[in-house]
């Protein structure tokens, strides 16, 4: 998503859209309110169309709280957004700490190892490294050579967001820097899984956040933020409808929710890797295989890992998984989407057809999902 090239035309569109409006911020509002931990809206001053009487001042207009609210978390927040600029694209991320750190997504770095940061506010690049990236959950941290004034966003606990709770985008889509969306989280706890191409790695992403808020091409690797000017996810995709070509849905995003970023980041920065994904594997290479009607008809295992679960239950290459946990996994995706909801140690029952055509069903004890 962020780190895809915007095509020429949708850039000058935009571009050509704005001409003769004023510069600042993009703040797009649905009037969404009373979301739980946000404020009361007051009482505001409504003036008329018309023009004052002769002589006399024109009315003041008195924000609510709630529109105070909001102008207050983009003061807050704004300066700690940044523009990634890659080898091939452009994306978004979160300044972490002072020492320069900046949390985005894998598929905003790409293969790229060195990349260009521009502050919210303008001003000069500056030049910054790929510290690494976890592809399995699509984040990354690079470092900026000169930390001097970037200021670290404030991060909240994601495990105790609510539905309904109003939450603003923030980033820089199609190249428009600075620019803020606006909406609630819709659903919490989804388990997504990116089309693979494009620079992306094709990652599940795990209890992933839902948000009506707008998430456009170079949003990736931005915040999700909610009224206390916390960050509380990482906008990352943007569901698509296959009825329309696999265009973009609007009102429907996903983000990594704060605590994930906050975890994988932590461990980059400390062990130059992650080292711990948290994440559930079976211990075998797959493929999807597809039937005489183009369709997926099932996980093929490829190669079997030593040592691991899958070997000790008796798994073996040329076995087909058909469901794990009594759901089916017709393809890769699927049975990678099931796996991000299981924890090591926990044991999957995995039902099989052998090269036979005899089905059986194993237990497998499940390992850690290596990092890279």
């Amino acid at each position: 998503m962020g780190g895809s090239k915007t095509g020429a035309a949708l850039l000058a569109a935009a571009v050509i859209t704005l001409a003769g409006c004023g510069q600042g911020l993009e703040l797009q509002t649905s009037g969404t309110i009373g979301s739980p931990g946000a404020p009361t809206p007051g009482a505001s001053v409504t003036t008329s169309a018309g023009a004052s009487p002769r002589g006399s001042p024109a009315p003041t207009y008195v924000p609510d709280a709630l529109e105070a609210a909001y102008e207050q978390t983009i003061t807050r927040v704004l300066p700690s957004i940044v523009q990634i600029t890659t080898d091939s694209g452009l994306g978004s991320g979160i300044v972490y700490d002072t020492a320069g750190h900046i949390i985005t997504n894998a598929h905003v770095v790409g293969s790229s190892r060195r990349f260009e940061v521009t502050l919210a506010n303008g001003g000069t690049p500056r030049t910054a490294r790929l510290i690494d990236a976890f592809e399995l959950g699509d984040l990354a941290v690079i470092k900026v050579d000169d930390p001097t004034g970037l200021k670290p966003a404030v991060f909240g606990d994601s495990s105790t967001l609510r539905v309904g709770e109003i939450v603003m985008a923030m980033g820089n889509p199609l190249g428009l820097s600075g620019s803020v969306t606006e909406g609630i989280i819709s659903a919490l706890g989804r388990t997504v899984t990116e089309p693979e191409g494009e620079g992306s790695p094709g990652a599940t992403i795990s209890g992933a956040i839902q948000t009506s808020a707008p998430i456009n091409p170079g949003n990736s690797g931005g915040a999700l933020v909610n009224l206390r000017g916390e960050v509380v996810g990482v906008p990352t995709l943007t569901a698509v409808n296959p009825e329309l070509g696999n265009a973009q849905a609007p009102g429907i995003g996903f983000a990594i929710p704060a605590n994930t970023a906050k975890d994988v980041a932590t461990q980059i920065i400390r062990d130059g890797r992650v080292t711990n994904t948290r994440r559930a594997a079976l211990g075998v290479v797959v493929r999807t295989v597809i039937d005489m009607n183009g369709r997926p008809a099932g996980v093929s295992v490829v190669r079997v890992q030593r040592n691991s679960g899958a070997e000790r239950a008796g798994l073996t290459a040329g076995d087909l998984i058909v469901s794990v946990n009594g759901t089916p996994t017709p393809s890769t995706q699927e049975l990678s989407a099931l796996l991000a909801q299981l924890k090591p140690g926990q044991d999957a029952k995995v039902e099989i057809v052998r090269p036979d055509h005899t089905t059986t069903t194993v237990v497998v004890p499940l390992e850690e999902l290596s990092g890279g």
